[in-house]
């Protein structure tokens, strides 16, 4: 009589899926090279192209433009990594691989969780990095010191694995890849814009401004820009947290569900 292979525990399987995607993110140097130059070079176009706007009234008590957008650069990249999760998950179906590990004896809940704790990683990488270079190279002046600049970042990459969880559903949802870039632009570009990443939401018009502050990016940014800078963070703190876990929650269950389906 054969016992059937019940295959490893639920933590085992993430281990060694998060693993696999860490090997094949970091496995590769010129793609670690020009993923750690994008962030870079995206802050240096906009903190160059509106650095004379760092005078305007909202703005000069920051003592710089640099100093405005770094965090809000912080948030940009973590939803830039999210959106990419749900396109290394979809690449995945592509390659066949999620199709072998559908025959065996695993969870495939923990291929998800995998996919977005290793993304975590990255994203991890690419705000230490970028952070670092705006300190060396544009002039960043974190006044939160080490612990205010240390929570901003992990702001940041909770902020990042909750919108991952979203991206991810998406590409369970839609199937192609055109269609998932499609998707993914349309509902980040507003997101980012849309926010206090830029401009102070005082500055805009008011019908911007209404959607602006029911945008929930806007609550992470300035959390994470209070954060950096040693400035009140206020209730911007709770209400990314608690949106960060919401997002991840509804994410998961809808990636969960649409994942059970036959590819």
């Amino acid at each position: 009589m054969t016992t059937a292979w019940r295959g490893a525990a639920f933590p085992v399987q993430v281990r060694v899926l998060a693993a696999r995607s860490l090997r094949t993110a970091f496995g590769d140097r010129r793609l670690v090279f020009f993923g750690l130059l994008q962030p870079v070079v995206l802050l240096l176009l906009f903190s160059q192209v509106f650095d004379g706007i760092g005078t305007l009234p909202g703005l000069a008590g920051y003592h710089g433009y640099i100093n405005f957008l770094m965090p809000a650069t912080l948030i940009n990249i973590a939803m830039t990594t999210a959106m990419s999760s749900g396109a290394g998950l979809l690449g995945e179906v592509y390659t066949g691989f999620l199709g072998r590990l559908r025959s065996l004896p695993i969870s495939l809940f923990s291929v998800l969780v995998a996919r977005t704790l290793a993304d975590a990683a990255r994203l991890a990488v690419q705000l230490v990095a970028t952070l670092v270079a705006g300190m060396l190279f544009l002039g960043f002046r974190p006044g939160g010191g080490f612990a205010g600049v240390t929570a901003a970042l992990l702001l940041a990459l909770v902020v990042g694995w909750g919108l991952s969880w979203i991206f991810v559903a998406i590409s369970t949802w839609v199937r192609k890849p055109e269609t998932m870039q499609a998707v993914s632009f349309i509902a980040m570009f507003p997101l980012m814009f849309g926010s206090s990443a830029y401009l102070p939401v005082d500055t805009m018009p008011v019908w911007v401004r209404v959607l602006s502050l029911l945008n929930p990016v806007t609550y992470a940014i300035d959390a994470t820009r209070a954060l950096a800078l040693g400035r009140p963070v206020g209730s911007a703190l709770a209400a990314a947290l608690g949106l960060a876990l919401v997002t991840a929650a509804l994410g998961g269950a809808l990636a969960a569900r649409n994942f059970r389906r036959p590819s």
